[in-house]
């Protein structure tokens, strides 16, 4: 069974914790973190893209010149594709591009994210912040003892702390999560993971 050193604010180890293998201890699928990354992009996406077809450009009701004896190429309508200020031709349309990933996939995909980052090294878990109230510089110094200074950090919190929260989002490069919305992509795109203890625990007691 996988172990977790807790640390402290001072970077001071203040015991261990059991972790369970098949939260921290998976061994990488292929194709299934990419695919629940892929699908949180996707989802992420407006899909507001939008253009003007033939029937939507206003004017071109009257047919520029009659349809013979002129010398010139038909034409029915002056907001034809082919002229300048027409329509456009298979131009990009209003469209929902979000999809479903199955529960199983999405939890799989989590895990394998987690266990990665534990594998690499790149996974913190403090005692507790200690932070009675909003503090920037507080919340720097506490990274900078961490070793997390400068690295692309995700906080994943066990429940809602508006000082945490507060204190961190002046700083270029961390985020704050609880651990009820994490998913994999913000797993995988950020450098370094510090955890607070209660957080790890919620996560060993749902993968039970």
């Amino acid at each position: 069974m996988p172990e977790i050193d807790i640390k402290d604010k001072n970077n001071t180890s203040v015991g261990k914790m059991d972790v369970p293998e098949t939260i921290f201890g998976v061994t990488a699928k292929a194709g299934v973190l990419h695919s629940a990354v892929v699908n949180f992009l996707a989802n992420q996406r407006q899909g507001t893209a939008s253009t003007k077809t033939k029937g939507l450009v206003s004017g071109g009701g009257k047919k520029p010149w009659k349809q013979k004896s002129t010398g010139r190429a038909r034409a029915g309508s002056s907001r034809s594709p082919l002229w300048r200020g027409g329509g456009t031709v298979f131009g990009p349309q209003p469209r929902d591009y979000s999809y479903s990933l199955p529960k199983k996939a999405k939890k799989a995909a989590l895990n394998v994210a987690i266990s990665g980052k534990l594998a690499d090294g790149e996974i913190v878990v403090i005692d507790g912040f200690g932070l009675e109230k909003p503090s920037t510089k507080d919340m720097v110094s506490l990274l900078k003892n961490l070793g997390l200074e400068g690295k692309s950090t995700l906080i994943v919190l066990s429940e809602k702390n508006d000082a945490v929260f507060l204190s961190s989002r002046n700083i270029p490069g961390v985020k704050v999560t609880r651990v009820n919305d994490l998913n994999s992509y913000e797993i995988a795109v950020h450098g370094r993971i510090l955890f607070d203890r209660r957080a790890v625990e919620m996560l060993t007691e749902a993968g039970k």
